[in-house]
């Protein structure tokens, strides 16, 4: 099959496995793609495995402002052919943090250069290229990746300085990666929790209910 008929194929998938309730949910919480079929992730997943991965077939879907068509587009993408330009433009094009989160758990997490993009993006100004980039490490800080000291320095510099922004999304993804970090060992917990005990009467909205959910991870190795 081409292109153009392995997508037609995909979408008729997608007509079969329709979910108007789910659909319908995520329009009235602002979900508004032009076209959203409401299915489910192991669903995705399992009319992803009916397809070899293909470049131009994970390309020519990404384009397409349908939701389930971009979550395909990072399980059928092979990683030798994306490029890092690539992804910078995937992201530029990101609008839910619910197409971040799974393109990260999905394709990000698994590029050669996973690594030196999660720094890159955490030290973005733009939301979507924040958001991914601590989405990003906290994928790989559960995968078991150690940071070096310089590594780590940054690492925690980047978040503490997003935990304390007004931006919520990379807000939020900034305290998951802080968890993850905790829970890799006693060190780390440790060193977290004398970081964060000055922020936890913060008047800054969101932050203190934030600290006192990553110092519950901290304090699980006291």
């Amino acid at each position: 099959m081409d292109v153009h008929e392995t997508i037609k194929d995909i979408k008729g998938q997608f007509r079969l496995y329709m979910n108007g309730v789910i659909s319908q949910s995520m329009r009235e919480k602002g979900l508004d793609y032009k076209l959203n079929f409401g299915i489910e992730l192991p669903r995705l997943k399992e009319i992803a495995a009916r397809y070899e991965k293909n470049h131009e077939v994970a390309q020519a879907l990404w384009k397409e402002n349908i939701r389930e068509c971009k979550i395909l587009a990072g399980l059928l993408q092979p990683v030798e052919s994306f490029y890092p330009e690539i992804a910078d433009i995937w992201i530029e094009d990101m609008r839910y943090p619910e197409i971040a989160e799974l393109t990260s758990m999905n394709l990000f997490q698994y590029l050669p250069y996973a690594s030196e993009k999660a720094f890159e993006w955490m030290a973005d100004e733009r939301e979507y290229f924040q958001l991914c980039g601590f989405m990003l490490m906290a994928r790989l800080l559960m995968a078991g990746k150690q940071l070096n000291e310089r590594a780590e320095a940054e690492f925690l510099d980047q978040a503490m300085a997003t935990l304390q922004s007004e931006a919520t999304l990379p807000q939020k993804a900034a305290a998951t990666a802080l968890r993850k970090f905790a829970v890799q060992g006693r060190e780390n917990a440790k060193k977290l929790n004398r970081m964060l005990s000055p922020l936890v009467k913060s008047d800054k909205p969101g932050v203190g209910v934030l600290v006192a959910e990553i110092k519950l991870e901290t304090e699980y190795w006291h």
